[in-house]
């Protein structure tokens, strides 16, 4: 269960027919008292919170919930852009951070990355040559940061995590993408070819294979 804490009711409306259509379970509540009420129930999986709330700021919010549930992402979704309030939210407990206005897909996304990791009970994953940080969101290619965009991330990670099974387009579309079918996109193999420049060095190719007529694994003997 997906809680949003937002007292516009716009937005809430927004992003909970956005989400409800990505296959995610979705409640809400307006103000902070009864977000943090309801945040405290054990059905309650990650929180999509604003820090400008009327009754209980979103940071008193934060505050109580990293107390009471230091395990419960929170994203937190702010009108908030400065530098020092990013880091009042990260500092604070919150998991991620996205700024208003932002892209409904990209913040499904970020979900479904948390959710993935909370169910992993686990903030890093480590290959031979990659180091992949599920919280902060940094890689680094044998030692050496890597700059990617959200979706290539989720790309990267959902490939790293499954590894070494061999993935469909249709599984990769749906995990990163949030697509029900194949649209018939040439989406995922932009991505791949994005990711595989980014990943590459010198001495080795990037950990991306191509199975003919099937889909992708994540090897790091590809060529």
């Amino acid at each position: 269960m997906i809680l949003v804490v937002e007292d516009e009711p716009g937005i809430v409306d927004f992003v909970e027919r956005g989400l409800q259509r990505q296959g995610l379970e979705v409640v809400s509540a307006l103000d902070g008292e009864a977000g943090l009420e309801r945040a405290l129930e054990p059905d309650v999986e990650l929180v999509v919170l604003d820090l400008m709330l009327p009754r209980l700021s979103g940071m008193e919010v934060l505050r109580r919930l990293h107390a009471q549930r230091p395990a419960l992402p929170v994203i937190v979704l702010t009108a908030r852009g400065e530098v020092e309030d990013r880091i009042a939210g990260l500092d604070g407990g919150a998991v991620d951070y996205l700024v208003k206005t932002f892209a409904l897909g990209e913040l499904a996304a970020r979900i479904r990355a948390q959710l993935r990791t909370a169910s992993r009970g686990t903030t890093t994953i480590r290959t031979d040559t990659l180091r992949i940080d599920l919280v902060s969101r940094q890689v680094l290619v044998e030692g050496e940061p890597v700059r990617l965009s959200t979706t290539e991330f989720e790309l990267l990670v959902y490939l790293a995590q499954n590894r070494p099974n061999v993935l469909s387009r249709e599984e990769i579309l749906r995990a990163v993408w949030g697509y029900s079918h194949d649209p018939g996109t040439n989406v995922l193999e932009v991505y791949i070819g994005y990711l595989r420049r980014k990943l590459r060095t010198a001495e080795r190719p990037a950990p991306i294979l191509t199975v003919r007529s099937v889909g992708y694994r994540f090897d790091e003997d590809a060529s």
